[in-house]
């Protein structure tokens, strides 16, 4: 059997759905809050402002799966559970983090380009229905 080399660009291919996965944006925030300090579902759900309990629920559970963060149950009563960044995680972070702070502080600039995109277009748009 032919030996598959990664290619996201081909749609058979494995990486592709990875690639899928880690670049959602709620993936991507899920796996921030948790690149310093692990934290419980609760406190995901209060930072994440707009993820329903659905969501985060399924993108934990995808995360785990691929082995990108750890769930600990911890014994206490009541019972507590955990959520973790792993070594794997940790190399993705560094590209996040970097993605986030591009992001922030290119937001201004961004939304000034939005403006005068959206300026020009409302004034074709007018020409056209005149």
């Amino acid at each position: 059997m032919k030996e598959l080399t990664p290619n996201i660009f081909v749609l058979a291919c494995p990486s592709r759905e990875i690639f899928s996965r880690i670049s959602g944006k709620w993936t991507i925030m899920i796996l921030l809050c948790l690149e310093k300090t692990p934290k419980r579902f609760n406190e995901l759900k209060k930072v994440i402002d707009g993820i329903s309990q659905k969501v985060l629920t399924e993108n934990l559970r995808s995360l785990e799966r691929d082995g990108l963060i750890l769930r600990k149950v911890i014994s206490s009563r009541p019972i507590k559970v955990e959520y973790s960044s792993t070594h794997l995680s940790l190399e993705l972070l560094g590209i996040l983090s970097e993605l986030k702070d591009w992001t922030e502080g290119s937001m201004k600039l961004i939304m000034s380009h939005n403006e005068k995109y959206d300026r020009e277009l409302n004034k074709e748009q007018i020409r056209k229905s005149a």
